[in-house]
């Protein structure tokens, strides 16, 4: 039998969903996990599926996921092998499986708040709406690599940045500053300085985007430091938050 047990949703244009979850990463992926689960139904958009839950390093190995994270069904689920390409494809089956998931690969460009609704422009063209949108977008949000002498517009190697988005927000008063991490490199692969946008202190609520009434923020794209553990951590508060607030 193909396909998930349940049918999942074939939304038509103007479709409503209950949240909108841009950026496919460890925060973003747990988080709808979470929120379909508990009957909502979510819109994941990712700039390319290929990578949904990649991680910054090649294996699991020396990983540490909460207990209850969808994260740790999987590497559990795997073990004794440690593959990050493995991990990646188990994972983006246990996503497309979930009933409640509407799972697209789409750019995010912009984000505007209408009559209770977040309307979410992308690249392609077609407008997406939700009641909630939650931006785990990493380090993508204008994300610069630097390896060796040469700067490359991504938030990871080959993966393309969100200019357009990080504009958008500083359009809408959001106050962006500059943060950086070091990553290693996967195989030959050299490693590399990630800079990218995150929102100045002050300007989040918790979760939510202070001059944004809808809009939450999640993870990496968030000040401080992070770890894997950290992120999923968050995932799960914000889950209880949302599915609060819609009770």
């Amino acid at each position: 039998m193909f396909g998930p047990a349940s049918p999942r949703s074939r939304p038509q244009p103007g479709h409503l969903y209950d949240v909108a979850v841009v950026g496919a990463g460890l925060a973003g992926t747990e988080l709808a996990w979470r929120l379909a689960h508990a009957g909502q139904d979510v819109l994941l958009v990712s700039q390319a599926l290929d990578h949904l839950g990649n991680l910054y390093q090649p294996t699991t190995q020396g990983v540490t996921f909460p207990a209850g994270s969808l994260f740790e069904e999987v590497r559990a689920g795997m073990a004794p092998d440690t593959d990050g390409w493995t991990f990646h494809r188990l994972l983006k089956a246990r996503i497309e499986g979930t009933a409640g998931i509407h799972l697209l690969q789409s750019t995010v460009t912009a984000l505007d708040e209408e009559d209770g609704e977040v309307v979410l422009s992308t690249w392609e063209g077609p407008k997406l709406r939700a009641r909630q949108a939650v931006l785990a977008v990493g380090a993508f949000l204008k994300g610069r690599l630097l390896v060796g002498d040469t700067m490359e517009e991504a938030g990871r190697l080959s993966e393309v940045a969100y200019d357009f988005l990080a504009d958008d927000l500083a359009r809408s008063g959001v106050w962006l500053v500059g943060q950086e991490r070091r990553a290693e490199g996967e195989g030959v692969e050299p490693p590399y300085d990630v800079r990218f946008l995150v929102p100045a202190p002050g300007e989040l609520d918790g979760f939510r985007v202070g001059r944004l009434e809808r809009v939450r923020m999640l993870g990496q794209c968030t000040p401080g430091e992070h770890t894997y553990a950290s992120v999923l951590q968050d995932a799960a508060r914000l889950a209880a938050e949302l599915l609060e607030a819609r009770a």
